[in-house]
């Protein structure tokens, strides 16, 4: 990360030496700390993960109440006992596994209030930062929480275009052997 960073910012500094280019940086994570509205989502989904986090606690304490109760008594149970008894345990295991996913997992219900409550907020920011950039002439501006993001850049040195017509010009595409 660290590289990337040393490797991104070497670029920038050799293209504003020749280019008098004017670059910023801002800090999006002070920035959200700041604001009541982030803040307020943010109790919101602390609240959520607290609520979430005490029923999966609860659950996987009756999960370990239940094999414990097992484990004592597997030795004296039927046969047809013993696997009900891990049927239900493993079924008990599964919700909990499923309980985890849904509330926490990738496309979890967390991961859609964060992007519900926060993304507001979040483009706020960003358009108040380009205005910001637009409005005192930078070339690009950066976020340095975290990893580098570059959250604007001047449409002027944008060269998308440009490569896109060299590598579409005859003689651009490769030999077929």
């Amino acid at each position: 990360m660290r590289i990337r960073a040393l490797v991104v910012l070497a670029i920038v500094s050799a293209v504003s030496l020749s280019a008098q280019m004017k670059i910023g940086h801002v800090s999006s994570e002070y920035i959200l700390k700041q604001l009541p509205d982030a803040q307020d989502a943010q109790k919101q989904l602390d609240g959520l993960v607290v609520d979430w986090q005490n029923e999966l606690n609860k659950m996987q304490k009756d999960w370990e109440r239940k094999f414990d109760e097992y484990d004592k008594r597997k030795l004296i149970m039927t046969e047809q006992r013993r696997a009900e008894s891990e049927r239900e345990l493993r079924e008990l295991d599964q919700k909990i596994v499923e309980f985890r996913n849904k509330k926490f997992g990738q496309n979890g219900e967390l991961f859609m209030k964060q992007n519900e409550l926060m993304k507001p907020v979040q483009d706020r920011v960003f358009k108040a930062i380009q205005e910001i950039a637009v409005e005192l002439e930078y070339d690009y501006v950066f976020d340095k929480s975290g990893e580098i993001l570059l959250m604007y850049a001047n449409q002027t040195h944008d060269l998308t275009q440009k490569a896109l017509e060299k590598l579409q010009a005859p003689g651009s595409s490769p030999k077929q052997q």
